[in-house]
């Protein structure tokens, strides 16, 4: 008895001593600019989403509407410049992360403005295109923050890292779909009417709240360079141009920058994982597709179901979100104790299961205490899943191509997805919410054997877990 009191001491002992890691600096800065990655993102998917259907969009125009954060998806063909390109004067006060980070912020903050004072009823054109540079500009950050994140600590605590990133993230949420739905309903002069200024009221206060991230950005200390990284790609440089010597020293030198910033990046990875690379990224571009495209019409489903401002401010964006939190940080801890993949696993499980409880509410119909159950498990199961796929797609990068290749992977994560969301409303209107959402669940079966066969090929640090 003694014995099995003492384990199980220990055993508490662990689980406090890994809870830790969340108190050091690293996991702390990653907590705020997480926050600033997070605000936009739903100001252009979900949120705005709400706010178009309000104004009168149609279903098919407003999910078409969401193909403006494709630019999340295809970041990874500007992300050389962000892993390469110092920002002039910028860069050398802040550094090349942080000075590109701040400009990012600074733009997105400009754009939201932009985003607000449009008009979706006269001028549908002129706000997807601030809606579009809005995603520009997020995706901009997410690279320089991502780049930031993984040269910031050893690959020992990037699981908490992403954890703390999701709990910044989430409480940005709250803010972007809660705080703004609240805000649109304060400011609203009638419950069943529509106010353009309510919601332009929202997105001013949302471009505000961007400062978090830019305090942070000129607060936190610029990460170290890897001086055999810096090294590796000076001869990979210097090996090109001797290899041109028939060209202007200038251009081969442009040439050779190229090269390193664009071709090595994506060389590196194929040449460290072989053919099971394709696994890799097949395992990366579906991994989210049930819930990414169950996603985009979510919104859309609470206003049909008959489902108010407050009640979808309070449950799904500001509880749910908690949910979300509370299964990021159980995900960080779950990762950091037994290991990526096992948690990948078991989260591909969940991201697909719960989808079938909005079936259930379709059915149902307008049920609060529905609704409750519903996002509470779907949120917690989302929370768990992304802390362990961050922790994954991190273990993947090579610190000397950290922006390149991170940027490439959260790309090739948001393609299929945000392409095959883009027809979720025409999917609806020919087969209806319950069918719908049965049929985004069927989706994520095939990621379930993605991670088994992929868990073969898994880096050491995603595959074991952390021994104390």
């Amino acid at each position: 008895m003694q014995s099995e009191n003492a384990e199980h001491t220990q055993s508490w002992k662990e689980w406090l001593y890994s809870a830790r890691v969340y108190l050091q600096p690293r996991p702390i800065t990653l907590l705020f600019l997480g926050f600033s990655a997070g605000l936009p993102l739903m100001l252009v998917f979900s949120t705005l989403s709400y706010w178009l259907r309000e104004a009168g969009i149609d279903r098919g125009t407003i999910t078409y509407f969401s193909w403006v954060a494709l630019a999340y998806a295809f970041k990874w063909v500007w992300s050389p410049i962000i892993d390469r390109m110092p920002i002039p004067l910028l860069s050398a006060w802040l550094g090349r992360r942080r000075s590109w980070m701040l400009t990012a912020q600074l733009l997105i903050a400009l754009c939201l403005v932009g985003l607000a004072d449009s008009d979706p009823q006269q001028n549908l054109e002129l706000m997807a295109w601030f809606a579009l540079a809005v995603a520009f500009c997020s995706a901009t950050q997410d690279i320089a923050i991502d780049a930031y994140r993984i040269e910031s600590a050893e690959p020992r605590i990037q699981a908490a890292m992403a954890a703390t990133y999701m709990l910044g993230y989430r409480l940005a949420m709250i803010l972007a779909t809660t705080g703004a739905l609240l805000i649109a309903a304060w400011h609203d002069p009638g419950a069943d009417s529509y106010s353009r200024e309510s919601w332009q009221m929202a997105y001013w206060a949302m471009a505000a709240l961007m400062s978090v991230g830019i305090i942070t950005t000129l607060c936190a200390p610029e990460p170290t360079p890897d001086g055999a990284a810096a090294e590796q790609k000076r001869q990979d440089i210097e090996a090109f141009m001797e290899q041109r010597q028939h060209l202007p020293h200038a251009l081969a030198r442009l040439l050779g920058w190229f090269y390193v910033a664009a071709y090595c990046p994506f060389a590196d990875f194929i040449s460290r994982y072989g053919k099971p690379a394709l696994l890799i990224l097949a395992l990366i571009g579906s991994y989210r597709i049930a819930d990414v495209v169950m996603g985009i019409i979510a919104n859309v489903f609470y206003v049909d179901m008959g489902f108010t401002k407050v009640e979808v401010a309070e449950i799904t964006k500001l509880f749910g979100t908690l949910m979300t939190i509370a299964g990021s940080l159980v995900g960080g801890l779950l990762v950091y104790r037994f290991g990526v993949m096992r948690i990948l696993f078991i989260g591909a499980v969940l991201a697909a299961a719960t989808n079938l409880l909005f079936s259930a509410l379709a059915l149902t119909g307008h049920s609060v205490g529905f609704l409750i159950v519903t996002v509470s498990l779907d949120n917690f199961s989302a929370g768990i899943a992304t802390a362990a796929f961050i922790a994954y797609l991190s273990s993947l990068t090579s610190i000397s191509y950290t922006a390149t290749q991170y940027a490439l992977f959260s790309s090739v994560m948001l393609l299929m997805p945000k392409f095959l969301a883009g027809f979720s409303g025409d999917a609806v209107n020919l087969m209806g919410y319950p069918l719908f959402f049965a049929g985004t669940a069927v989706l994520g079966l095939p990621v379930l054997i993605l991670v088994w066969l992929a868990a073969r090929h898994a880096p050491v640090q995603a595959e074991a877990p952390t021994k104390q």
